[in-house]
């Protein structure tokens, strides 16, 4: 009978997760383990459904129990920009020191990771061996994607697009598109969406693209331009791409819409990225951490389901979303006259 592996750091993909967070979960835990000498293992495989990566899932999980479990420490702003703001917080996370203390110190032969564990800082010096950990087959896409004159949007709706402080404004990308054509004024542009729907009434007139995950993803790791959203899903096509020549993404990330300076979360820096403002101004990673140190967070407090303020917040809201589907309703019947 083989000997039961120590010093074991592990996963486990959960249902619901999607495949960006999947990815983030499997990348930063195989990286944390060659860096600090574990044996690499997962738990909860029939939820990865990445079978087109073709990874290697190392050691299996079998006992969870057996494990330390470490949830990745997160840091809450509780603000007026959405009810859920106030109730559950805005997630402004950085690298965890603690969780790498704990990785360094080696006081725990079996470690089971979980939370958005999406730094940098946990991965960032194996971008070499990460590209070739997620290989993909990039005859699943047409080879057009990879033309030097197109530039992707990889536009996210679905849940999003009903949630104002999150869903990026049409300004967002027209101002992305004309630093684009900075590039190139011949660049064309084809939207890389789950939400087909949501797109057009976004951006209409630009082609939109909606596959299965895996040709969606490989479109995304063939081209040379995008334009990213605050998603995690394009973000490992990009990251292991041998053509990709300039990425746009949202300041400030996931509340690009609301921020005053803080990062939803402090894990979406990249170096591969440049990111854009509300303003239309473009700013490198460095910038943008430089930045961050400098601000001071303010000191906020949780709120309850039926505190006034979250009341008059989510009414707010939820008028605002009355006021875009109308003005998109607008816009397309000036089209068609």
């Amino acid at each position: 009978m083989a000997e039961e592996a120590k010093n074991v750091l592990g996963t486990v993909f959960r249902k619901g997760q999607g495949l960006g967070n999947r990815l983030f979960c499997y990348v930063s835990t195989r990286a944390l383990a060659k860096t600090y000498g574990y044996t690499f293992a997962t738990g909860g495989r029939q939820f990865l459904n990445a079978d087109f990566l073709q990874l290697d899932l190392g050691a299996p999980v079998e006992e969870e129990t057996s494990y330390l479990s470490f949830e990745e420490k997160d840091k809450r702003l509780y603000l007026p920009t959405a009810a859920s703001d106030l109730t559950r917080g805005i997630d402004i996370r950085g690298t965890d020191g603690t969780m790498l203390d704990l990785l360094r110190s080696h006081r725990q032969e079996k470690i089971l990771l979980s939370g958005n564990l999406q730094a940098e800082a946990y991965f960032g010096a194996l971008r070499e061996e990460i590209c070739s950990w997620l290989s993909v087959d990039e005859n699943l896409a047409d080879p057009s994607y990879g033309a030097e004159d197109l530039c992707l949007l990889n536009v996210r709706g679905s849940e999003y697009a009903d949630s104002p402080e999150l869903f990026l404004e049409k300004r967002y990308w027209t101002n992305a598109m004309a630093l684009m054509r900075r590039e190139n004024p011949s660049m064309r542009f084809c939207i890389i969406t789950e939400d087909v729907e949501a797109a057009k009434k976004l951006l209409p007139g630009i082609p939109v693209h909606h596959g299965r995950p895996e040709e969606d993803y490989a479109a995304l790791h063939l081209a040379r331009y995008l334009i990213v959203s605050n998603s995690s899903f394009a973000f490992f096509p990009v990251y292991t791409s041998k053509n990709v020549r300039k990425v746009i993404a949202p300041k400030y990330w996931a509340r690009h819409n609301v921020s005053d300076g803080y990062w939803c979360t402090a894990q979406n820096i990249y170096s591969i990225f440049t990111y854009l403002d509300r303003k239309g101004r473009l700013f490198t990673a460095d910038e943008c951490r430089q930045e961050l140190r400098a601000y001071k967070v303010p000191e906020t407090k949780k709120r309850a389901e039926d505190d006034p303020e979250v009341l008059r917040v989510k009414k707010r809201n939820e008028r605002k979303n009355l006021m875009n589907k109308a003005l998109h309703k607008a816009e397309r019947m000036l089209r068609r006259s």
